[in-house]
């Protein structure tokens, strides 16, 4: 978490050949979070790893029908914190198509809860991520080079503002990317 806004680049490719998953970087260049998905695209069990390979958090799909979410867990060796969620995404209903958002809770701690929207498109890369106020708090897009060429498809300029938690917001675009089948 910092005070200023931060430009991350995510490419949506694993650092780890024959795996899936992306790789984040900050605006010097280096890598500050890893995602690998060690099964298959679209896995049930997704994990957020910094450089070092130390696992963050552990994103697990649930699924329950057509509403089906998504739960991070925190990975900092306490069991009791592995029992519960800290945070929980809701998809969509797929009768629903085009740009429902997704809902997203956070639980810090028992006293505070936070609720989030991941607003974008089906199948699409490009998000935002806003507050219960509808303020901006992440924006990911297709990224572009300083000269203005647009960079592929698997390229995505991730814009965090301040105060805000880079792995949740990292954990939160992962889950985005899994339920549009792009990780």
């Amino acid at each position: 978490m910092t005070t200023t806004r931060e430009i991350f680049t995510i490419w949506m490719k694993s650092l780890i050949c024959n795996s899936n998953g992306c790789t984040v970087y900050d605006s010097s260049g280096q890598i500050i979070y890893r995602i690998d998905n060690y099964e298959s695209k679209c896995s049930d069990e997704v994990f957020l790893m910094d450089l070092r390979g130390r696992v963050l958090f552990t994103i697990i799909r649930k699924k329950l029908g057509v509403f089906g979410h998504w739960e991070g867990y925190k990975s900092n060796g306490s069991k009791q914190e592995q029992e519960k969620p800290w945070f929980r995404v809701r998809k969509p209903c797929r009768i629903l198509k085009g740009n429902s958002p997704c809902k997203v809770t956070v639980a810090w701690d028992k006293n505070h809860t936070d609720y989030y929207r991941i607003e974008g498109f089906a199948g699409k890369s490009a998000c935002k991520i806003v507050d219960h106020a509808g303020r901006l708090v992440a924006e990911v897009k297709q990224k572009h080079s300083t000269s203005g060429v647009v960079l592929g498809n698997d390229v995505l300029s991730l814009v965090v503002e301040p105060n805000t938690d880079h792995s949740l917001i990292t954990g939160l675009v992962v889950v985005y990317g899994l339920i549009n089948h792009s990780l």
